[in-house]
């Protein structure tokens, strides 16, 4: 089967083993990267000052762009605008409204002076309730100004900000740059803080994770060494991914200005009634590039069943696909690339990786085809990875020069993110895919927090049980919550996806008896109530909390394990 060809780099990777099981993994020294990833934007001004940077739709469904001349002009001018208004690590700048270009703007106009910015997710302030995390994440950063695109945004403002408040964008560009930019502009070096993103509080309240320039920078001649073909071709993206989220805030976003590309913002999502807009602009706009999460990916499958305009263009000068962020169903992965070969008469590399917000994200990837969607690849270039046996499997601790120094303003966070050589603890998991041939690459094995023992010893891994259990439950689940820690059983929590009854999730659980005891579920319940993300069960990129599901849900957890089980209790 012919190849769509796409230049990519290698991993020269060195292996040695410790007495107490512990395997270190070191790859080749990284490459000259510069200081300031706006070195990269006055690179390209220079270079290609007419060429889009950012576009979207506007109000009439056409595009509206910035340049790269225009956005750099325009950076400077934010830049004296937050120099005037004193901003700092101290007093920082915050973002709580989406991708824009607007929100770009003042990104990079921050980061050209040397100011911190933190986008925080939208919806603390949209979807929350009672604005606790929202109001957490203020205190903790005591921004200096904060911005919000739009009028939906004044009721978290009045119940959370104690800032000054920019709702007029266009006043921000009113402050001519002078000879202080440029001093400013010279006082940025690697150390220097470009953002603070949080985590989404997956194991409890937001952390302030510090992104330095010398992360983002050297996280981004690492992907431009492994995806050598953006020397080739500046990326062309068509995106919706969050920027308060390192895949697309740090990944994309930087992908893009460090090689010159042109990032189409794309205002649809993953879920009915928005994916409709994203297959709008994948009719319009060819990517080269075209990251997605695996529910992403599923949603836009039927369209590229059945759309055959869709197909062609999406297909036709795309080099990589790319999947990050959870597990990717192996039929929807199968199926994609099915659809590309049939479309275009060659294969097309879909390929992953792995990282946190703690590493700028790119920590390791796959440069290859393969068949097991698990697979992960290998450390990326200027890395050392520590592998710890743990429960069967190898838990993960990285160092270089992309991982962050720490947590702002919790030196308590930081001091636990750590273990005692230095090596930053990733909290995943995972087995080589050939024990006696590392370089084929590792096998994710799920979150280290997530998994625990049952009463006779055994482990349940949590991660790769859920990813079976929906697929096995497909279309029927949503999402999955595992009970049964110091108990003789597993048992389940299931989050429907629908209104199916309850002799078919009674049905499906049969069909898992023959499974061995860390993967037979012998109890379930199907909730009524969806997971909530004021209380900490959902974040806000729709991954489920596992232990905070099961502290909130206490009482079902012991309804679940009563004998003789209640009614609603489906159990074999």
């Amino acid at each position: 089967m012919p190849v769509r060809a796409v230049r990519l780099g290698h991993v020269d990777l060195g292996i040695s083993r410790r007495a107490d099981g512990s395997v270190l993994l070191r790859t080749q020294a990284l490459g000259p990267y510069p200081d300031r990833l706006t070195d990269r934007l006055e690179y390209w001004a220079a270079r290609a000052p007419q060429r889009i940077l950012f576009a979207q739709r506007d109000a009439s469904g056409g595009w509206r762009s910035v340049t790269y001349s225009r956005a750099l002009e325009q950076a400077r001018a934010i830049g004296a605008y937050l120099l005037k208004k004193k901003l700092s690590a101290e007093r920082p700048l915050v973002v709580l409204s989406g991708n824009d270009i607007e929100h770009a703007l003042l990104h990079l106009g921050a980061m050209y002076v040397g100011v911190p910015y933190a986008p925080v997710s939208p919806a603390y302030s949209l979807l929350s309730t009672d604005f606790a995390k929202l109001r957490f994440i203020l205190d903790l950063l005591t921004p200096g100004l904060v911005f919000a695109n739009g009028a939906q945004y004044r009721p978290a403002l009045a119940a959370a900000a104690k800032s000054e408040v920019l709702e007029n964008f266009d006043e921000a560009l009113r402050v001519p740059a002078g000879a202080n930019v440029d001093e400013a502009h010279a006082r940025v070096g690697p150390d220097t803080i470009a953002k603070f993103l949080f985590t989404s509080g997956s194991t409890g309240q937001p952390k302030a994770v510090i992104n330095t320039q010398r992360m983002w920078c050297s996280n981004q001649a690492i992907m431009a060494s492994q995806f050598a073909f953006f020397q080739d071709e500046p990326p062309v993206l068509v995106d919706w991914a969050p920027w308060h989220h390192t895949a697309a805030g740090n990944h994309d976003f930087g992908l893009v200005i460090y090689n010159g590309g042109s990032y189409y913002i794309d205002e649809g999502k993953p879920m009915p009634g928005a994916i409709e807009t994203t297959v709008r602009n994948l009719r319009e706009i060819a990517p080269t590039w075209y990251f997605n999460v695996p529910k992403g990916f599923e949603a836009l499958l039927p369209y590229l069943r059945s759309d055959e305009q869709l197909r062609k263009n999406f297909f036709s000068r795309l080099k990589i696909l790319w999947f990050a962020g959870a597990a990717m169903a192996q039929q929807v992965f199968d199926e994609i690339k099915r659809l590309a070969y049939e479309t275009c008469g060659e294969e097309i590399l879909f390929l992953t990786g792995l990282g946190s917000t703690e590493t700028a994200p790119y920590a390791m990837g796959r440069m290859w085809e393969t068949r097991d969607v698990t697979n992960m690849g290998l450390p990326a270039p200027g890395m050392e990875w520590k592998l710890v046996p743990f429960a069967g499997k190898l838990e993960a601790r990285l160092k270089g020069p992309n991982i962050t120094p720490g947590y702002w303003r919790q030196p308590e966070l930081t001091k636990a993110a750590f273990d005692e050589e230095g090596y930053y603890r990733l909290g995943d998991a995972f087995v080589f895919a050939d024990p006696d041939d590392p370089a084929k690459g590792l096998l994710f094995r799920g979150r280290i927090a997530e998994d625990f023992k049952l009463a006779t010893g055994t482990w349940v891994h949590v991660g790769p049980l859920r990813a079976r259990f929906i697929e096995h439950f497909a279309p029927l689940a949503r999402d999955v919550v595992f009970a049964g820690e110091g108990r003789s059983e597993l048992g389940a929590l299931i989050f429907p996806a629908g209104n199916a009854c309850r002799e078919d999730f009674l049905s499906r659980l049969k069909s898992l008896e023959s499974s061995g005891s860390s993967n037979r579920v012998m109890r379930a319940i199907v909730l009524d109530e969806p997971p909530s993300l004021d209380a900490g069960e959902m974040t806000d990129k729709g991954s489920i909390n596992q232990r905070a599901v099961l502290a909130r849900r206490k009482s079902l957890v012991e309804e679940l394990y009563r004998d003789p089980p209640s009614e609603r209790v489906l159990w074999i």
